[in-house]
């Protein structure tokens, strides 16, 4: 009964009160005269510097699904679980190297979106409609997820009713402030509301990975309770250390998250707003402190093991809602106060990153749907409300799935949604780099690895739910003909593939001199810095026909 929560439910609504007026006061924070642009509505004016960037982007990429989904798979599978670990330290360096160029060209040519770049890097409105409908459909469960997060808490405090409209309705609500203060602010809300965030997600850690240990009786007693479970179940693949059968998927699955992490537009948003160059290096540096954080979240699912935590049933009978062991464990082992804090930090750290998403996912509608197909001639202004009005819808659909869809399902569309963007990786990432790839190639590959990564993803059981397909994202090797119950990242496959296409398609339409256009920039492009005189101050016209800035 929520009755027995009543302190937690205090705080929780005091403190995501406070961020959501917070909200609606950044439209006043290092505000210019006029916010109807996409540069200042949608990237915060491009000025923010090293700690609001840090903030920003640490926020945008370590969000409440993490709080809650991390831990709850390490503890229903064990070290698999920690794949989210390694790639967020991979992603990092591989991210330094393509990042400050993607920033460089975009400063110069006021791009707001990756198919921005795509556009006038190969002249091909085509390629850069794909890049953008990927954009969007990998983004929308995205942002649904960090409802699950949210929910996961409401569910502990005893909030959620019975009907779908009563167990909703406090998201529902939530996510209309949210939509509310984004709609004025823009970008420059979720980057001040994500020092609150961060500031809270760190104080709730350092808490627990000191005071959960000294209450289960230290961390041997931690690891010894989590080997006995495992041992006990007859799943082989599962226990505190990887097996011969789950290593690949391992690799793969840590490696192409790692590909990925940086495709998607919330994590190239957040990049673009930066000042400049430098700001982007730093950050690229100190950003693996929040790994450290992942690491400390993950151990929770351990710390759940010992502390014989048992989830919440799920909304179907029979099941049980694996989401919920983070909040449990906090609600078991905590003071009410301070479970009431660790509930705000999980639910302010759904607001940061659904709001950075649901403002790129409108800013490629925007720039890439709606004024290159239907307005051509848009100003500035009509762009910027075209945008608000979407982000709104983006949020209404993010709540339709998971009111009409079953939140598990969400999950494995997320999965989904990580192949579905990589598919992105050769125009995007490898064209800062390279003009050889042939445009018409480049769409070749695209069809083809996005093709086989959703047939391979249609082929993947959930046991669990029993649904038949779309149930997760490992692939059996079994079912390419390999005498081998091992199991591979589909999103790794799919993108091979996609990149072999695209290579042997340059080829041969090289060969048979089918024409291939131009190129919109040049190799200066890709280090211009603050401060660049090439760049043409004042409000920017549209990124794929602006005509080129003067010396």
């Amino acid at each position: 009964m929520w009755r027995d929560h009543l302190t937690e439910i205090i705080i929780f609504t005091t403190l995501f009160l406070l961020v959501s007026g917070m909200g609606f006061v950044a439209s006043r924070w290092r505000a210019p005269k006029d916010m109807a642009h996409l540069d200042e509505w949608g990237l915060g004016g491009r000025s923010f510097g090293g700690w609001i960037t840090w903030f920003l982007i640490g926020g945008d990429l370590y969000t409440a699904y993490t709080f809650v989904a991390v831990p709850a798979l390490i503890f229903g599978a064990g070290a698999a679980g920690f794949f989210a670990v390694p790639y967020t330290i991979v992603v990092y360096p591989l991210v330094f190297l393509v990042l400050c160029r993607l920033w460089s060209v975009s400063h110069r040519h006021g791009f707001v979106t990756p198919a921005d770049f795509v556009r006038r890097r190969f002249e091909s409105p085509v390629l850069a409609l794909l890049v953008a409908i990927t954009g969007i459909v990998a983004t929308m469960p995205y942002i649904a997820l960090q409802l699950v997060g949210i929910e996961a808490v409401l569910k502990t405090m005893g909030v959620a009713g019975e009907s779908a409209l009563a167990r909703h309705l406090p998201i529902i609500v939530a996510f209309a402030i949210l939509a509310a203060y984004t709609y004025q602010s823009g970008l420059r809300a979720p980057a001040l509301i994500a020092f609150v965030k961060d500031s809270l997600i760190y104080i709730v850690i350092l808490v627990a990975v000191i005071w959960l240990p000294y209450q289960l009786g230290g961390w041997g007693a931690i690891f010894d309770a989590a080997d006995a479970k495992f041992a006990a179940t007859p799943n082989p693949n599962d226990g505190i250390l990887l097996t011969g059968n789950n290593q690949i998927q391992y690799v793969t699955l840590a490696f192409g998250s790692a590909l990925a992490l940086f495709l998607y537009p919330h994590s190239i948003t957040g990049v673009l707003a930066s000042r400049n160059r430098d700001v982007i290096k730093r950050n690229m540096s100190a950003l693996p402190a929040y790994s450290l954080l992942l690491g400390l979240i993950a151990l929770l699912g351990f710390m759940a093991i010992a502390a014989g935590v048992t989830p919440l049933p799920g909304s179907k009978e029979g099941t049980v809602d694996s989401n919920t062991v983070v909040p449990v464990l906090f609600d078991q082992q905590f003071p009410d106060w301070f479970a009431g804090v660790a509930y705000a930090a999980i639910g302010i750290g759904a607001l940061v990153p659904a709001a950075i998403m649901s403002i790129a996912a409108a800013n490629l509608f925007t720039r890439n749907i709606y004024k290159e197909y239907l307005k051509r001639d848009a100003t500035p202004a009509q762009e910027a409300n075209v945008s608000k009005i979407t982000s709104l819808v983006v949020k209404v659909g993010a709540v339709a799935c998971i009111v009409f869809l079953d939140p598990q399902f969400s999950i494995d569309l997320q999965l989904i949604g990580g192949v579905i963007i990589l598919q992105t990786l050769p125009a995007v990432a490898l064209g800062l780099y390279t003009r050889w790839f042939h445009k018409g190639a480049l769409i070749a590959g695209w069809t083809a690895g996005m093709g086989l990564g959703l047939w391979m993803l249609y082929q993947i059981p959930n046991a669990a739910t029993g649904r038949q397909h779309f149930g997760g994202s490992a692939f059996p090797l079994a079912d390419f003909g390999l005498d081998t119950p091992k199991t591979i990242y589909v999103g790794i496959v799919a993108v091979g593939v996609n990149l072999l296409v695209a290579a042997l398609g340059t080829l041969a339409l090289r060969a048979a001199r089918v024409p291939d256009g131009g190129d919109g920039t040049e190799t200066d492009d890709y280090f211009a810095d603050e401060g660049d005189p090439r760049v043409t101050p004042g409000p920017r016209t549209d990124a794929a026909t602006a005509p080129e800035p003067v010396a």
